[in-house]
């Protein structure tokens, strides 16, 4: 399901009644979890697009259980099959997905809801700036168009 080595997709579980939802996102004995760091949520406004980041040691495990998110990858580990590897994958209550993404990927997403979106991070280490390296969506680096 990913053209990315090392990017687990998993399709998660909802379980609903008469109250609400139960969103499961990840578990210990998931073959996604390594390693508990921090789960924090990123809200992202409608039309508006975060990112490029990449993370130089931890795993993130991203879901979104608010709104809609074009969620996109770029892999830039040089020594890697899937080299310069794009992915694009939609995250939603009805698109409810694990994604894991290991180091060395760049991450970028857009709410594509017309309501506000919760992106979920569940990440191997807590966050820290000098582990991670940041590109202006408008920059040429990533070789990816938000316009199309």
């Amino acid at each position: 399901m990913s053209n990315i080595s090392g990017v687990l997709i998993q399709e998660l579980k909802q379980f609903t009644n008469e109250k609400g939802k139960v969103f499961h996102m990840l578990r210990a004995d998931s073959p996604s979890f390594i390693a508990f760091g921090e789960v924090y949520f990123s809200q992202i406004n409608p039309g508006k697009i975060k990112g490029w980041h990449k993370q130089l040691i931890k795993t993130i495990n991203y879901a979104v259980p608010v709104g809609k998110v074009k969620l996109v990858l770029y892999d830039a580990r040089e020594n890697n099959s899937t080299y310069k590897n794009i992915l694009e994958i939609t995250l939603s209550q009805d698109e409810y997905y694990l994604v894991t993404i290991p180091p060395g990927i760049w991450v970028s997403f857009k709410a594509i809801s017309d309501t506000i979106a919760l992106l979920v991070n569940c990440a191997t280490h807590p966050h820290s700036e000098k582990e991670c390296e940041y590109v202006a969506i408008e920059d040429n680096l990533i070789p990816y168009n938000w316009d199309k």
